[in-house]
């Protein structure tokens, strides 16, 4: 395969012609998969670069910022491409349009990423503990798929052919956009973001519920109720670059995200510390150590890991 071709693919400048013509190659065996793998591995690696470190400032506040500095020429990445792929022979109906389809299944493990390309070219990046399903082939009328967890989606345009996201909270219905969709079924969270384009949100249940967006806006659900409000940190979306970004964030929530990245509990044991506000940025790569490290010298707790239980205690 054509190095030049990958890179294109990498950076999201090949045809649709040459996706497939990638994808074909990639399946006609293991040793292709295996360099396509490792082709990206090293693409990502070389769009890692140092980042300036901004001067170091703690405080007792409740409301602090953890500033880092990446010291390493080049810095580990996650495994962006390590997903558990299978395709089944299933009756699955969704808005009564497939029926004993042949659906493709994606799911990310804990702490890693992956990129998916969707039959009608469009691109998808998938959060850490997310799971899509997608037919092989959409049909006519209409492209449909399942999400449950965190999803970026840059949608190729058809205004005959709506692009709609089931979730188990909300349906997101499109014609060509970029957005995120964040909707764990586990966490009973649910919160779509619109970076380009317009999108449509609404119940499947009760068709009174529904909200359009505009661009840079943003809709969660809350007790029951969607409500919009403007996007004002496009960091929380680098997630796809392997970045864990987070603003004014409780301590509390931030342990609930890094037991999603890295599929194991962690328990509070100080109540003290539970809505400190904090506001930093990391690489998932860099591991659960050393994230907890640098949040200690922000807030005073110590923690202990118990690996025969999978458990981390903070007190």
């Amino acid at each position: 395969m054509d190095k030049d071709l990958l890179y294109r693919f990498f950076e999201r400048r090949a045809s649709i012609e040459e996706m497939k013509e990638i994808k074909q190659w990639s399946e006609l065996s293991d040793a292709n998969r295996d360099l396509l793998y490792k082709e990206r591995k090293l693409f990502d690696a070389m769009q890692v670069l140092a980042s300036p470190n901004p001067d170091k400032k703690k405080t007792t506040s409740p409301r602090r910022s953890i500033h880092k500095s990446f010291v390493r020429e080049f810095m580990k990445i996650a495994a962006v491409i390590t997903v558990t792929v299978c395709i089944t022979a299933t009756f699955l109906s969704i808005g009564n349009n497939y029926t004993d389809s042949a659906m493709q299944t994606v799911t990310v493990p804990s702490g890693q990423r992956a990129n998916v390309i969707l039959p009608d070219g469009t691109d998808v990046w998938l959060n850490a503990g997310t799971t899509i399903r997608y037919p092989i082939s959409f049909m006519k009328g209409k492209r449909e798929i399942i999400l449950d967890g965190e999803a970026y989606f840059e949608v190729v345009h058809n205004e005959k052919c709506p692009f709609v996201v089931h979730t188990y909270a909300m349906d997101v219905e499109v014609l060509g956009t970029k957005f995120n969709v964040e909707a764990y079924s586990k966490k009973d969270f649910f919160e779509t973001s619109l970076m380009q384009g317009k999108v449509k949100v609404a119940s499947p249940s009760n068709e009174t519920q529904s909200v359009i967006l505009a661009p840079n806006q943003k809709t969660t659900l809350e007790n029951g109720k969607l409500t919009v409000s403007n996007i004002d940190d496009y960091n929380m979306y680098r997630w796809k670059e392997g970045l864990y970004c987070f603003r004014d964030k409780p301590l509390a929530d931030i342990m609930k995200d890094l037991e999603k990245y890295f599929d194991l509990s962690i328990s509070i044991h100080n109540r003290e510390i539970e809505k400190v506000m904090l506001t930093g940025k990391f690489r998932i790569a860099e591991g659960l150590d050393y994230i907890l490290r640098v949040l200690q010298t922000n807030v005073d707790f110590t923690y202990k890991r118990n690996v025969e239980e999978n458990k981390i205690d903070i007190n």
